[in-house]
């Protein structure tokens, strides 16, 4: 898997395996993707990510790859992964009394009522899309209404994503609950804590193929750690916002070119952007396991968790909404029963060939 390379076909008509010897040999490092395929003189190109001076290593970037498909496809635990993420499915159910009105809003949005998402490693450790679908997940009826038939609510799409223009602060206080909530709950299914694999990674004895699930394993934690941590934090401020009386930032006709001026993938708006985290990573699913779904299947020596998924969601499910009750969310049997968006972590199977 890790000599595979796509290209061209000699009349380009569609893209074939093959070999690339001596370019195949080159180590990940973080930039940019600088290869390319030049069909006019049919030769893979490669451009230096840096000036190298002689018999120095030179690097290619492989793409921005998670830990976990580096280790399937590529072999190897990459420490300073900028690109690092935890995939969790997430999905509104239909047993839901507002699933029509929340999947109509999410549909004008380009959003799927059901899709799988990703906890970046750094902040903020979710995109826009994930922000954009918690929002509408947290929504009441009434904000639902307005989204769908309120005054601009056209336009009001284009600011589901952006971090800039809440829905209400009892939103936001909503949604980073959640996540808030949720991560917590997910680092709670793994059979060991941070501190343990920071243990066991001091073993001099321990074998390659442990060494890298167990890195990759506390690489999860430490993203859910933070998100969990960021949540924490994000609930905090909105909840000072919404006992200040803050008055709610209101989008405007101008503000369409803060939406679309900027680098920050919070502020782009929804509806203009591929759903970079849906039909990529639905994609992707068939052809990785990740390490954080409720079977490990591929923890070596380390002992895979075959604990039931349904036991599991059953519980993360009581504790989401526990959680939404203490912060005086007043919901209703069938938002609860959907207070939980899949519980249990994306479960992906081996199609290793």
């Amino acid at each position: 898997m890790t000599r595979q390379n796509q290209i061209p076909t000699v009349d380009g008509s569609r893209v074939t395996l093959a070999l690339i010897p001596l370019w195949d040999m080159c180590n990940h490092t973080n930039g940019l993707i600088t290869t390319g395929y030049n069909l006019e003189d049919d030769r893979c190109e490669c451009v230096a990510l840096q000036d190298y001076k002689e018999n120095e290593q030179i690097y290619i970037f492989y793409g921005t790859r998670s830990n976990a498909e580096f280790v399937i496809h590529n072999g190897f635990f990459f420490q300073d992964n900028a690109h690092d993420r935890v995939k969790i499915k997430l999905g509104i159910s239909k047993s839901e009394r507002l699933y029509a009105m929340k999947a109509e809003v999410l549909a004008r949005a380009g959003i799927p009522a059901s899709c799988i998402f990703a906890v970046h490693c750094n902040e903020p450790p979710i995109s826009a899309q994930l922000l954009a679908f918690l929002r509408v997940f947290c929504m009441t009826e009434e904000e639902l209404k307005d989204y769908l038939l309120g005054d601009r609510a056209i336009n009001k799409i284009f600011t589901l994503g952006n971090s800039e223009f809440p829905v209400s602060w009892e939103n936001e206080i909503k949604l980073w609950t959640f996540l808030e909530t949720r991560a917590a709950l997910l680092l709670k299914t793994y059979k060991t804590t941070s501190e343990e694999d920071r243990s066991i990674l001091e073993k001099p004895d321990l074998s390659s193929h442990s060494r890298v699930v167990i890195q990759l394993r506390l690489a999860e934690k430490q993203i859910l750690e933070k998100a969990s941590t960021s949540g924490r934090a994000k609930r905090l401020y909105f909840e000072k916002k919404l006992e200040e009386g803050a008055p709610l930032p209101h989008y405007e006709e101008s503000d369409i070119a803060l939406l679309e001026n900027t680098d920050a993938d919070a502020k782009l708006p929804i509806i203009l952007r591929k759903l970079e985290e849906g039909e990529e990573e639905i994609q992707m699913e068939e052809h990785c396991h990740l390490l954080n779904g409720e079977k490990s299947v591929y923890a070596m020596d380390m002992g895979a968790n075959g604990q039931p998924v349904q036991e599991e969601t059953v519980e993360v499910r009581k504790d989401v909404n526990s959680a939404l009750d203490s912060i005086g969310c007043s919901m209703q049997k069938g938002q609860r029963e959907m207070a939980n968006l899949s519980a249990s972590r994306t479960e992906e199977n081996s199609n290793s060939e």
